[in-house]
């Protein structure tokens, strides 16, 4: 039986809130990033991200706006500005992008010195795994399966 549902109900404001977020997410340079980021970005170590969208060149700044979106969209979740449930209910595609990023995040934290680096990204990837794991268990995991599968079949990402 799925975990029960908070109990509280998202305000107005908070309801308002995620509606803007969504629309943005609909611009069209960043909706051409996603779309670039989740047909290109496969990596294994930061050799591998530099080499597919290094700082300075044009997939660098598409994987950035990828990041920084999300990374503010988690930020607004993880200070409640967000209502949880409802953000968790409707947008997975953050969980995604952290997929992408995690197997490379703290080499990458270390190479830019920057130790908070996605932090807000990894804080609501983590919560939202214990999420759909006490409703749905086992969807994690399927989840990982399906995006393994979608991963290019060479050596190096």
């Amino acid at each position: 039986m799925p975990a029960k549902i908070s109990e509280t109900k998202p305000t107005h404001e908070q309801a308002q809130l995620q509606l803007q977020v969504y629309e943005q997410r609909r611009e069209t340079r960043l909706r051409e990033a996603r779309d670039w980021f989740f047909k290109n970005y496969f990596v294994n170590t930061m050799e591998d991200s530099m080499r597919i969208a290094g700082p300075g060149t044009e997939n660098g700044a598409l994987v950035m706006m990828v990041f920084s979106y999300w990374e503010q969209t988690c930020a607004l979740l993880n200070y409640g500005l967000l209502h949880e449930d409802l953000f968790f209910e409707t947008s997975g595609e953050f969980f995604g992008v952290w997929e992408r990023i995690r197997p490379v995040i703290q080499e990458g934290r270390k190479m830019f010195s920057n130790p908070g680096f996605l932090a807000h990204l990894e804080k609501a990837a983590d919560r939202f795994e214990q999420w759909c794991e006490a409703r749905s268990p086992g969807q994690i995991a399927t989840m990982r399966k399906y995006m393994d599968a979608m991963r290019p079949k060479t050596k190096t990402a």
